[in-house]
């Protein structure tokens, strides 16, 4: 048993996903039988979603502190990054729906594992956010509801100040807690992509699994979209800065994203390379990146709308005007609530998923693949918290222009 724990979790589904995929064409259509397993890691998911949605949410809103005095900081950061964080998912989208890369396969969902969609039309879909009961919107998985609720609940406790601490160390601690339970029940993601896989390769042979790799392909051309074009043209239209300078002042914390898929453990490295390589700061890069680290998640929100535009195609479930702003609400305002550890955007995806109809057997499928794609998704995220640094820092003149201009040596 030791030894199994010493592999790293991606490496294990990786492996899961090869072996289910040998196991699924060898045993046909029997692999069915197995589905359930599948299907418990499905139920697990879903589990987590709503304590972790709302300790995360309200404990990123309450970090940002005093809102009079980081107002000047605070507000044009976090202005920043529900900007950045819209364009993503809305790039996903189209990108989605461009490249279509579950177009070909037509599976055919498990009645039990498809959400109720939330009500259509935009009237309705502003009156449906706001719980009637906040215990009741938990209860039932209402998770719009949830997110409204939570992020009011953070911002009473920021107005509540030195009255509020104990309730915002309580949330803290909830969300560290919830951090935990999250990398426990991962652990069960290699039997649920091992199953899941299995039932698909057995049901509907190897080409099922080529859109797969148009998804991954799809999430690196969307994450290098937004860190050239977005960032880049956030660098020089409104910091007005030199792209190049940035992008060699970032390049140690890019690698460390990259190769750890945790925006939290790259924080440190990000810091440094803010205050050393940039020129940004020590108040206010440690503020902002802290802030960023966990709230601003572009290439997490890029990735929600692309995997649900991939799960309505594989799936064979049409999409309104309406879903899709819903979509863009929900992926929006999901990503600032996802934990900035690997493989939280599969939890997310379950925020998605849930106010559009698509199936959750969706997460299981691309499961197997998530480790690459949360690698570049990550990288992208922490560009986007030290792109958000420089330009609020640029804005308030907390940078020493001269310093950022000589990353190139540094």
């Amino acid at each position: 048993m030791g030894f199994w724990f010493r592999i790293p979790l991606w490496q294990r589904v990786v492996g899961a996903l090869v072996l289910g995929v040998i196991v699924g064409l060898l045993w046909g259509p029997g692999a069915e039988s197995i589905k359930w397993i599948g299907d418990l890691f499905i139920r697990s998911i879903r589990m987590l979603v709503v304590p972790l949605i709302f300790f995360s949410l309200v404990a990123g809103v309450a970090a940002i502190g005093d809102l009079r005095k980081l107002g000047r900081v605070g507000g044009r950061a976090v202005g920043l990054f529900l900007i950045t964080g819209l364009i993503s998912v809305a790039l996903g989208l189209l990108l989605g729906a461009l490249i279509q890369p579950g177009a070909g396969l037509n599976l055919t969902p498990d009645p039990s594992a498809i959400p109720d969609k939330a009500p259509p039309g935009v009237t309705d879909m502003i009156l449906s956010m706001v719980p009637d009961n906040p215990v009741a919107a938990m209860a039932n998985g209402d998770v719009l509801q949830l997110i409204v609720f939570s992020i009011l609940f953070g911002i009473g406790i920021v107005m509540a100040k030195e009255v509020a601490a104990p309730v915002q160390r309580a949330v803290d601690a909830g969300a560290v807690v919830m951090q935990n339970v999250t990398m426990i029940v991962m652990e069960l993601t290699p039997f649920g992509v091992f199953a899941l896989i299995a039932w698909v390769a057995g049901s509907y042979g190897l080409n099922a699994l080529l859109p797969l790799g148009k998804l991954v392909l799809t999430n690196y051309l969307g994450c290098l979209l937004i860190i050239v074009v977005v960032y880049g043209g956030i660098l020089r239209f409104v910091a007005k800065l030199p792209i190049g300078d940035f992008f060699r002042g970032a390049v140690d914390a890019q690698a460390v994203a990259y190769s750890t898929a945790s925006s939290s453990a790259t924080l440190p490295v990000s810091m440094r390379c803010a205050q050393d390589n940039l020129g940004v700061s020590r108040s206010l890069s440690s503020f902002v990146l802290s802030l960023g680290a966990t709230i601003n998640m572009d290439g997490t929100a890029m990735y929600l709308g692309l995997a649900t535009m991939f799960g309505a195609q594989i799936f064979g479930i049409d999409l309104s005007f309406a879903d899709y702003m819903l979509i863009a609400v929900t992926a929006t305002l999901g990503s600032v609530g996802a934990a900035g550890i690997p493989g939280a955007g599969l939890i997310m995806m379950t925020l998605v998923f849930g106010v559009v109809g698509v199936p959750l057997q969706t997460i299981a499928f691309v499961a197997g693949i998530d480790r690459i794609m949360d690698m570049m998704r990550t990288a992208t995220n922490v560009t986007g918290d030290l792109t958000v640094t420089t330009t609020v820092a640029k804005m308030v003149g907390e940078i020493d222009v001269a310093e950022y201009k000589s990353a190139e040596d540094v």
